[in-house]
């Protein structure tokens, strides 16, 4: 959700600056915008729409300069418009912002009061006009920003340059990503590696409330009371070169098809493949002590938190709770003492989930994040972490990244099981052995893509379809429901089979595809009977199934997808995949921005 880059460097910035957004096209947005100084002077360049608008607006009028800051926006106050696009700017600054600032309302009447005129309806415009006039007073940049800083509330990531000052850049964050770049004479920032990755791996991660002042030499830190202070400088394993599309039509398709590599990846982190081990790492709490675990997160995370869910309380016979983030912050639960919490996030900066994972820290749990970025908010602020091994992931709809939190909530279940002496050593190593047989069946289910190209045929031509499965399969017949509203706008519902009855089974009708997950296994015979029931009624049964499942539902059901035939323990990881398969290819029918649907963000880091 919105993208911030800046350059305080030795060449041209604007080429480097629309790289840099080029590479947060991902996060999602609407509009987008550079500003540089130009013989001390601020100019800017901005454009309604994709980056591809703002491309030909330099190539029309070129912007020279060496400092400058640049923006992606994702539209919350106000319309997605060339108006309201950031840079916002006076003569005497100009500052990208991601997040919400809170009190806008209250500080634009006050400065209102004073004369002061606004040109947009947006909560940014406040910071601007308030750093104006901080300015206007003879403040220095420095003091000025930080004034300012003290009157905002919220969640927000600031960037900001100053006319008259053509090696200064000054940056803040608070609840949003940011992080300071450090070149050979020169310097960035940005909302996070990946829009660094081509200008430098060598990176410092602001803190919570903190602000700096870069240079093109250095940066100075310093934190919410205004203290100096030091922050370490990493190399981050992102790599600039990570995200292209290679010969794939889009990002999504790309992810779709590095399942088993990533599968791979994380599971070869977990699992000891000679002796059939799980080998946890340091973990926070105990599992064969603690009397209770959370289980939060938001979107396809917590998703794969409800399949931890029913792995850790069948595996390792330990109560869970799950509560998607934004609810679990509010809900204000009564919190175990001695508890732990495991957290689930892609990008590690999702705000309710860091909200959340606050919540609970302060509630006395012990808080464990399995996430993707090892330099997140998330993993810094983690009581533990465990990482998913998945790469970037550009395409706005998690795929890849799903599966990996699968894969590591498995071998934790495993792990928890083994300590809480629940499973024998010999139910370890046949668990584990499925785990590794994961990501050669994930490539045997990436085989069918042909055929799964033709069931969205069918599914592209409906305007509500059904996803049903039972037991672990059901948190996955709410992802594949996700999914296809996400990116072909079909509305889809996922439900657990056997609620049919309870109310679902009215929308049936023969226009409404029932795409059920239906593996053989002990819950085939009911998830078979619920089908039949939905088929009696004109219900269009799309199958996904097993060898000696297809036989069976071929008899009412009109496509039998045959995957193949694991045990009940390692289904939701594969049947995962070609439920996402299924909504990228009805997307492509449809002609949807499959890698950026609209509306959409890929890290929501505000509320």
């Amino acid at each position: 959700m919105c993208g911030i880059v800046g350059v305080v460097g030795r060449g041209e910035a604007a080429p480097l600056l629309l790289e840099g957004l080029r590479r947060l096209e991902y996060r999602g947005y609407d509009s987008a915008g550079i500003a540089t100084l130009v013989n001390g002077h601020i100019e800017r360049r901005r454009a309604e729409g994709k980056l591809v608008n703002l491309a030909a607006v330099l190539e029309r009028e070129p912007l020279p300069g060496t400092t400058g800051i640049g923006h992606t926006r994702w539209a919350t106050h106000g319309a997605p418009t060339e108006r309201n696009a950031h840079p916002h700017a006076t003569r005497r600054c100009a500052v990208v912002h991601n997040g919400i600032i809170e009190n806008h309302a209250e500080l634009r009447a006050e400065l209102e009061r004073a004369g002061v005129a606004f040109e947009t309806e947006t909560d940014t415009e406040t910071f601007v006009r308030l750093l104006d006039a901080n300015l206007a007073q003879g403040m220095e940049p420095r003091a000025a920003f930080a004034a300012a800083l003290r009157r905002v509330h919220g969640a927000f990531a600031l960037a900001a340059i100053f006319a008259g000052h053509p090696r200064t850049l000054l940056a803040a964050r608070q609840g949003a990503p940011l992080a300071v770049g450090f070149g050979e004479g020169e310097m960035f920032v940005g909302s996070d590696a990946l829009a660094l990755a081509p200008l430098t791996r060598r990176i410092a991660y602001l803190e919570e409330g903190d602000w700096a002042e870069v240079g093109a030499e250095g940066a100075a830190f310093f934190d919410a009371r205004g203290e100096r202070v030091e922050r370490p400088v990493v190399v981050t394993a992102v790599s600039g070169a990570a995200v292209g599309k290679g010969n794939y039509r889009h990002f999504m398709e790309k992810e779709l098809h590095e399942h088993p590599a990533v599968l791979g990846d994380t599971l070869r982190q977990y699992l000891d493949p000679k002796t059939l081990e799980v080998r946890l790492p340091r973990l926070p709490f105990d599992p064969a002590r603690v009397p209770r675990l959370t289980i939060s997160a938001c979107g396809s995370a917590f998703l794969a938190g409800l399949v931890g869910r029913y792995w850790i309380e069948r595996l390792a016979r330990l109560p869970v709770d799950a509560d998607i983030a934004s609810e679990l912050r509010y809900r204000d639960p009564p919190l175990p003492e001695g508890g732990g919490a495991i957290l689930v996030s892609q990008s590690g900066e999702t705000a309710d989930t860091l909200a959340a994972l606050r919540l609970l820290r302060e509630g006395g749990q012990r808080v464990l994040s399995v996430v993707n970025v090892p330099e997140s908010s998330m993993a810094r602020e983690s009581d533990g972490c465990v990482l998913t091994v998945a790469g970037p992931e550009i395409g706005v709809a998690s795929t890849k990244a799903f599966t990996a939190q699968l894969a590591v909530l498995a071998c934790l279940a495993v792990g928890f099981g083994r300590a809480r002496r629940e499973l024998t050593t010999l139910d370890e190593g046949r668990l584990t052995q499925a785990l590794l047989e994961v990501p050669g069946n994930a490539a045997a289910v990436l085989e069918q893509d042909a055929q799964i190209r033709e069931l969205a045929a069918e599914v592209a031509k409906a305007r509500d379809v059904l996803f049903l499965g039972r037991g672990s399969l059901y948190p996955i017949a709410l992802e594949g429901a996700l999914k296809l509203k996400e990116i072909s706008y079909i509305h889809a519902e996922g439900y657990a089979a056997g609620e049919m009855k309870h109310g679902p089974i009215a929308l049936i009708d023969e226009s409404v595809p029932v795409v059920a997950l239906c593996p053989t296994g002990p819950l085939f015979e009911k998830t078979m009977s619920n089908l039949q029931e939905a088929a009696a009624r004109g219900g269009r049964i799309l199958a996904f199934t097993d060898e000696d499942g297809a036989g069976p539902l071929s008899r009412f059901a009109e496509r039998v997808t045959v995957l193949p035939k694991v045990g009940a323990f390692s289904t939701p990881i594969l049947y995962a995949i070609p439920v996402q398969l299924l909504a990228y290819h009805v997307a492509v029918l449809k002609g949807t921005d499959v890698d950026q649907p609209r509306n959409l963000a890929k890290s929501v880091t505000v509320e």
